[in-house]
């Protein structure tokens, strides 16, 4: 094989990428579905990808998109196609039906003026990308690869939003026609095996392709970014960041605010339950809710803080592991897992040795946590430095493009019949 082979190994291929979330999303999906589509391009694919417009995870679309119903964009090489969508301000499975069938609608109605593609790739979530997938993958007779970063059924049924247990039957429903078509079906975790195969997904059929670190290692000095944020060196802080939804149960920092005046807690980021969080943490001057660090920031503000947390409802089981993980072991500080014992998160938490598990939604054990890391400040650090080890061995982003390669490669080689490589 020739080095320009080598190098293009997608060369000539049109590839069909079906994701909701997209950059310039900072968080969640969409950081990874653009530096997948990114990758794709760059070795050789004519890559397009059907999304919306910007709008996690704030849940409000940016500001440059509002009004706009179809624009195509060209980004690091990649064809966008975006379609305008509800956007819920609050989270209920009305709300969030709502959102699914308005990015269903406008996808079919809709679909990217592209090129025949080779194969489609889909997101799941969301729902709608999912069934969008399939259904484009079926009218050009290719290969459907659906990538499972959280189960909307499970989420419905776990994640305490209202009315979820009737969403939980629909949201079901539309998984189980997005993966059963599927040539093969990746997950992030394995923990999402069993939920996959219960929809009738043959296990041989089913990939695990792990999220990878997708932020650059902190550089700054440690000091001067606390510094500049206000954090006394005397004060520990413990910093959440991401998403403030309903599934994060980030009630329990609040309350582990309340208990403890001397210990700073910071939610840095945005979502849909921002002011009920602001309303109950009222009065707590120990508490910071921040707007999301930008992208050449951001990893030096977790590297700033004492200990990290990462909280979920003590209902969340087996449908999602936090993307922010992995940006949480880059930083080199200690995590503290505020989740349920049996889920994948708290299988990385462990996995990595990069933090403390503590029963969910129980804000006396989170603060127990951090009373211990703070008090011995040699082993926070061995713990913390265990995080960067742990993204080195297993969640670099060439090795998790390197498994989105394999699994694209090998279905493609399916649908022509060709030997696996």
């Amino acid at each position: 094989m020739s080095d320009a082979e080598r190098h293009q190994p997608f060369d000539g291929r049109t590839l069909l990428v079906v994701s909701t979330n997209y950059a310039p999303e900072l968080t969640g999906i969409g950081p990874y579905a653009a530096q997948l589509a990114e990758h794709w391009a760059g070795a050789g694919a004519d890559t397009h990808v059907l999304t919306g417009m910007p709008h996690y995870p704030s849940w409000r679309t940016d500001p440059e998109y509002r009004g706009v119903w179809r624009v195509v964009e060209k980004r690091a090489g990649v064809t966008l196609h975006r379609r305008r969508h509800y956007v819920p301000p609050r989270q209920t499975a009305l709300r969030r039906a709502l959102f699914e069938a308005t990015v269903l609608g406008h996808g079919l109605l809709s679909p990217p003026a592209s090129p025949r593609p080779d194969a489609v790739v889909a997101q799941i979530p969301s729902l709608a990308g999912g069934v969008i997938g399939a259904r484009l993958a079926a009218r050009h007779r290719v290969p459907y690869i659906p990538v499972v970063q959280d189960l909307m059924g499970a989420a419905a049924a776990q994640s305490g939003i209202r009315g979820g247990g009737r969403a939980a039957a629909v949201a079901s429903a539309a998984e189980r026609y997005a993966l059963r078509s599927a040539a093969l079906v990746g997950v992030i975790h394995e923990t999402f095996v069993p939920r996959v195969t219960a929809y009738g997904v043959d296990p041989a059929r089913i990939r695990t392709v792990p999220n990878w670190s997708h932020v650059r290692a902190p550089s700054a000095d440690r000091a001067r970014t606390r510094a500049r944020l206000g954090w006394s060196e005397g004060t520990p802080v413990v910093l959440h960041s991401g998403n403030m939804g309903l599934k994060q149960g980030l009630e329990v920092l609040v309350d582990a605010a309340r208990l403890a005046p001397g210990i700073r807690v910071v939610l840095m980021g945005d979502g849909n339950q921002r002011e009920a969080l602001l309303e109950r943490a009222a009065g707590l001057r120990n508490l910071d809710v921040l707007p999301p660090a930008g992208a050449d920031e951001f990893t030096d503000v977790l590297a700033a803080a004492d200990v990290l947390a990462v909280t979920q409802r003590a209902s969340v089981l087996d449908m999602s592991v936090p993307s922010k993980l992995t940006s949480y072991f880059v930083s080199g500080r200690p995590v503290v897992a505020s989740v349920a014992e049996g889920g994948g998160t708290a299988q990385e938490v462990h996995r990595s040795g990069a933090g403390l598990l503590v029963a969910p939604e129980d804000p006396a054990a989170l603060l127990s946590a951090v009373r211990k890391l703070v008090e011995a400040p040699a082993a926070a650090d061995a713990l913390g430095a265990n995080g960067p080890r742990y993204v080195a061995r297993h969640l670099s982003r060439e090795a998790g493009l390197a498994r989105f390669d394999a699994l694209l490669t090998e279905v493609l080689a399916d649908a022509q019949g060709r030997p696996r490589p």
